[in-house]
């Protein structure tokens, strides 16, 4: 993960001059059209462009790949754009349940958002349940473009042929049967095979929902783009629940 910057020094990537106080506090407040400035993007279309943003939380600018856009819906609460591309300004947090937390406290929204966004308290529940689907959205789309093989000998089949990048148990899978594919899997890493990676964040019913098909216990994705991005997307779960 890339190391964290304050805001004053890589404010010219977010299109603003770094003489800015980004905090907005004490004698030199910036006018507040400069604070929105840092605070908030112009919307979606400016999304692309930018590699970098100010979180809220942290006061800190971040990759955009650590963080999670907040916009303001049309009932004045602030809500997660997990996918950037809700219209409106949006403000961003580091992409970490503690990280809203805080800027929650911080009433960072409101001030973001001049006055109009409101964060119910469970938005960071509402965070993690899109996260999650997310996840599964990708997961589903790895299987439809035919990645993905379930079943204990299918899974081994596709190990030992060099073919897996990522191996899934379900979270209440029995710990000897994902060893023993955990095992298998170690051991055609050290042999010089392809590095492999190990998910066990959803129980086999979110699974079996996910991939259509009724009782996964252990699932391999194979070495492609969609696999590449249920990785990412599994990732970024993870980290949102590692405070």
């Amino acid at each position: 993960m890339s190391a964290s910057v304050p805001a004053s020094d890589t404010a010219a990537s977010v299109g603003v001059d770094s003489s800015v106080d980004v905090a907005g506090e004490g004698p030199g407040d910036a006018p507040a059209a400069e604070v929105d400035a840092v605070e908030t993007d112009e919307g979606p279309e400016t999304v692309r462009r930018a590699l970098t943003r100010l979180c809220l939380a942290t006061r800190t600018v971040k990759p955009v790949g650590e963080l999670i856009r907040f916009v303001v819906g049309p009932d004045g609460l602030v809500v997660p754009d997990i996918a950037a591309r809700l219209p409106g300004r949006g403000a961003w947090v580091t992409a970490r349940r503690g990280a809203v937390v805080e800027a929650m406290k911080r009433k960072a929204f409101g001030r973001a958002f001049r006055g109009k966004g409101r964060a119910d308290p469970a938005l960071p529940e509402l965070v993690g349940h899109l996260l999650e689907k997310d996840a599964l959205g990708a997961l589903a789309l790895a299987n439809k473009a035919g990645q993905v093989v379930t079943g204990n000998m299918k899974v081994i089949d596709a190990l030992t042929g060099g073919k897996v990048a990522v191996l899934v148990h379900a979270r209440d899978a029995a710990p000897d049967g994902a060893g023993k594919l955990d095992g298998l899997a170690r051991r055609i890493v050290e042999a010089g095979g392809r590095k492999i990676a190990r998910i066990d964040a959803f129980p086999g019913v979110q699974l079996d929902l996910a991939l259509g098909r009724a009782n996964v216990v252990h699932a391999a994705l194979l070495a492609h783009p969609t696999s590449a991005g249920f990785l990412a997307r599994v990732r970024r779960l993870e980290g949102w629940y590692a405070d």
